[in-house]
C-alpha cells in the first residue's frame, strides 16, 4: 500500500545565521558603500570601476575581503553580457531575491505605500533627499545612505527591515548565486538578529512576501536623493 501524500509541506532548512564581525564605524561604512555599488545593475560603468574598487578591500576583515574578492573575480570571468543576464534572472524574476526591502514584509499590497514613505522620511530626517528612478527601499540606495548619511537613522532603518536582508541572503545562497557573497558582507556588518526578527525571517523564507497586487501610483513622484557614490570610500 502506497504512503499517503503529506497534507502539510514541511519547512525547508535555511542557511545558518552568520556571526556578526566586529568592525569600526569606518569599516562598516566602507562595507556598505562597496555593497551598494556591487549590488547595483552591472552596466559598462560598473565593470569599468571594478578594478578600482578592489583597492578598498585591503583594510576590511578577512571574511569580508575574501568574499568581495571572489565576487569581483567571478564577475570579470563571466564578462559584461553574461553577468547582466544573470543579474536580471536573479533579481528581476525571483520574488525572494528582490532588492526592495519593504517588499519582503508587505509584498505588492497597500501597506507597501506606507513603508516607502517611511524610507523617504528617514532620508529627510538625516537631511537627504531621494533623487532616483528606483524606489526608496532599493537596497543599494539604503546601503549608500548607511555609508554616507546619519548612521543612527540608517541603522534603525535597516534594523526595521532586517528580515528582508536575511531572506535575500538565504535565497541567494540557495541559488548558489555570486551576489550572495556581497549580501553576506552586509549581514556580517550588522548586529545579531533578535528572536522576533528570526521568527519573521523564517516565516518569510518559507512563505515568501504577501501577494496582493495593487498599484503604487498614488505615491506620486518620488523626490530627490543623495550625495554621490565613491567619494566616501
Amino acid at each position: 500500500m502506497s504512503q499517503p501524500v503529506a497534507r502539510v509541506t514541511p519547512k525547508r532548512p535555511v542557511s545558518p545565521e552568520l556571526v556578526s564581525l566586529k568592525m569600526s564605524a569606518v569599516q562598516r561604512a566602507r562595507v556598505h558603500m562597496l555593497a551598494s555599488l556591487l549590488l547595483d545593475y552591472p552596466d559598462a560603468d560598473w565593470f569599468a570601476r571594478l578594478g578600482e574598487l578592489r583597492g578598498y578591500f585591503a583594510d576590511l576583515p578577512s571574511a569580508v575581503r575574501s568574499a568581495l574578492e571572489e565576487f569581483v573575480s567571478l564577475a570579470l570571468e563571466d564578462g559584461e553580457v553574461a553577468w547582466q543576464r544573470r543579474y536580471v534572472a536573479t533579481f528581476d524574476l525571483k520574488r525572494k531575491c528582490s532588492l526592495y526591502l519593504s517588499y519582503y514584509a508587505t509584498g505588492d499590497t497597500r501597506r507597501r505605500g506606507v513603508a516607502l514613505v517611511t524610507f523617504l522620511e528617514a532620508y529627510r530626517a538625516a537631511g537627504w533627499e531621494f533623487d532616483s528612478d528606483d524606489l526608496p527601499d532599493y537596497l543599494p540606495a539604503v546601503l549608500e545612505f548607511s555609508a554616507l548619511g546619519d548612521p543612527e537613522i540608517a541603522g534603525a532603518l535597516i534594523a526595521s527591515h532586517r528580515e528582508g536582508v536575511e531572506v535575500l541572503r538565504t535565497a541567494l545562497e540557495d541559488l548558489d548565486s555570486p551576489w550572495a557573497l556581497v549580501v553576506r558582507t552586509v549581514t556580517l556588518s550588522l548586529p545579531p538578529i533578535d528572536d522576533r526578527t528570526r521568527e519573521r525571517f523564517l516565516d518569510l523564507v518559507n512563505e515568501g512576501p504577501p501577494t496582493e497586487t495593487v498599484g503604487l501610483s498614488f505615491l506620486g513622484h518620488l523626490p530627490p536623493f543623495s550625495p554621490s557614490t565613491q567619494e566616501s570610500l
